[in-house]
């Protein structure tokens, strides 16, 4: 656990210039051997911003001082070159999602298994403690009996140019935004989620959709809602209604490092506002990421997380599959 990972980098995106290689950099169990992107000078303004070589593809993945591999390509090759990376003998943490096909999912968390393997999607909210207190209170009994979860992530319209309004790359708020509120249903909930409805708002000319929302249910009948889309104000937050008391907690998915986020309970005659700790949950998932790649593949660790990859693709799947289609334009707000 003393020594460094090494780590490839395919794709040259937003996120990870903002976010995931600045993490990278600056921790000392971390070493960014090189990065690859489809645009040869794109690669090479980041190779000098971060410290390593320039690259292609192929290169990344065949280096043998490249112990894993960090995926922020387009959705649509996600599939690829995770399933090349995995065959190559490399640990990957891929941008979320993995996929949103469930036979692609399968076959991938089934390679990292038989490969012995890390394979993790970058849901970096997955790593902030508030969610974990959130199943506390939940386990403790805090609301009753569950009946309903709620939970929306949406944002303004993006520039027309961003590779998410390009239906040839895998682009469309349910890829996108959308999977958020999936994953946090089952990180509740677990396995079992049944989709009972959905509708999606795509815009005819792009292709893709841009909003939309779900209609979910868990075997025990709690019913989940989720809302997600390209065409809103911002809003990041979930909340659970029971038989005794309610809570929401806002700026769920994306809080910035230093904001402490509220957790607000209601009961008939009572209310409660607890605040969540403030922590950098990107910091958070590479950490845990580089953790399991140098500690050594451990099944009982990575289970959930293989089994999150694949319930987020297949409830991705089935949402898509049983969509009613209503009109949308990408830029409206």
């Amino acid at each position: 656990m003393s020594r460094r990972l090494s780590i490839g980098v395919l794709g040259c995106s937003a996120i990870a210039r903002r976010r995931t290689l600045p993490v990278m950099l600056g921790l000392d169990r971390v070493r960014i051997a090189a990065v690859a992107s489809r645009s040869a000078e794109r690669a090479a303004e980041y190779a000098t911003e971060f410290g390593c070589t320039p690259a292609g593809y192929d290169e990344v993945i065949e280096r043998s001082d490249v112990d894993a591999v960090y995926i922020c390509l387009p959705n649509v090759l996600h599939d690829e070159w995770t399933r090349r990376a995995l065959e190559a003998g490399k640990h990957v943490l891929c941008e979320k999602p993995l996929t949103g096909d469930a036979t692609q999912a399968k076959n991938l968390t089934e390679l990292a298994v038989t490969r012995r393997l890390v394979l993790r999607e970058n849901f970096a909210f997955l790593h902030h403690p508030q969610h974990e207190r959130v199943r506390e209170l939940v386990a403790e009994g805090r609301f009753g009996e569950l009946r309903t979860l709620t939970a929306s992530f949406g944002f303004p319209p993006l520039p027309e140019t961003d590779i998410r309004y390009t239906a040839s790359l895998g682009g469309g708020a349910l890829l996108d935004a959308g999977v958020y509120p999936i994953r946090l249903a089952w990180s509740l909930f677990g396995d079992g989620l049944s989709v009972l409805g959905a509708a999606l708002r795509v815009d005819r000319r792009l292709g893709v959709d841009v909003g939309g929302q779900a209609l979910l249910a868990t075997p025990r009948g709690v019913l989940t809602s989720l809302e997600f889309g390209f065409q809103h104000t911002y809003r990041s937050r979930y909340q659970l209604w029971g038989s005794s008391a309610a809570m929401c907690l806002d700026h769920a998915f994306t809080p910035p490092p230093a904001h402490r986020c509220p957790l607000d309970i209601e009961e008939q005659d009572h209310s409660e506002r607890l605040m969540m700790p403030a922590v950098h949950q990107f910091e958070r998932s590479i950490d845990s990421f580089v953790d399991a790649a140098l500690g050594g593949y451990a099944p009982e660790t990575e289970r959930p997380w293989l089994s999150g990859a694949r319930e987020t693709a297949r409830l991705a799947e089935e949402i898509r599959a049983v969509a009613t289609i209503l009109p949308g334009e990408a830029g409206a707000a």
